[in-house]
């Protein structure tokens, strides 16, 4: 990155407030912003389109890739940018799962303008950004740890989560049944449980499912 200005990409997945972030930042000196996207999908192609210098980003952004998803697709790139979570959620599980996921950090939105100015600034200039009184927190919870449930252990989840039987999951996602099975004992394991019932609970219980 250049000294001029941070150029930063916006996404959120309500457009009300995709667009106040975006008029909020843009009369930020120091900062220029190129675009915003409504989903993780489009996010991932604005950022190959843009090139921004860092990405602001929700963390719940729908069903199929959420803030997490994002940055973990974005940092898992050569030249991928930072990513800086912007959400109302601050639960431990969402923050360690950020911050595990390569997230440059985890900023509150009822934060003042100038605190996520100068977030925006801190994570593009490499450092770990984290709301006040976050830190311990997220420490506490990164030693305890969260389920590393992979991308599609998590689709099935989410889609057993809203009542789909086996059956349905594999039509919606043209698998086999036996591989969602497969799936879904494998998520059973890492999460310590031996029902779906269990494991969509203790997947709440970490933020792995809104």
């Amino acid at each position: 990155m250049t000294g001029g200005p941070i150029r930063v990409l916006v996404v959120d997945d309500h457009p009300v407030v995709r667009g106040g972030l975006v008029a909020l930042l843009g009369s930020e000196p120091g900062i220029d912003v190129l675009g915003a996207a409504g989903s993780g999908e489009d996010a991932l192609t604005m950022v190959d389109e843009l090139h921004p210098d860092l990405v602001l980003c929700d963390l719940r952004l729908g069903a199929r890739m959420d803030g997490v998803d994002v940055t973990a697709a974005l940092r898992s790139r050569p030249d991928g940018p930072p990513v800086l979570i912007l959400t109302t959620y601050d639960n431990d599980s969402d923050i360690a799962r950020a911050v595990l996921a390569g997230a440059a950090g985890y900023l509150l939105k009822d934060a003042e303008p100038a605190a996520i100015a100068q977030g925006i600034a801190d994570a593009a200039a490499g450092k770990l950004v984290l709301a006040p009184g976050l830190e311990r927190r997220v420490t506490e919870r990164l030693v305890l740890g969260v389920p590393q449930l992979s991308d599609r252990e998590l689709q099935v989840l989410r889609l057993v989560a809203e009542g789909l039987t086996n059956r349905e999951v594999a039509r919606r996602l043209f698998v086999s049944e036996a591989t969602v099975k497969t799936h879904l004992v494998h998520a059973f394991g890492k999460l310590g449980v031996d029902s779906r019932t269990a494991a969509i609970a203790r997947a709440r219980e970490h933020g792995l499912l809104t």
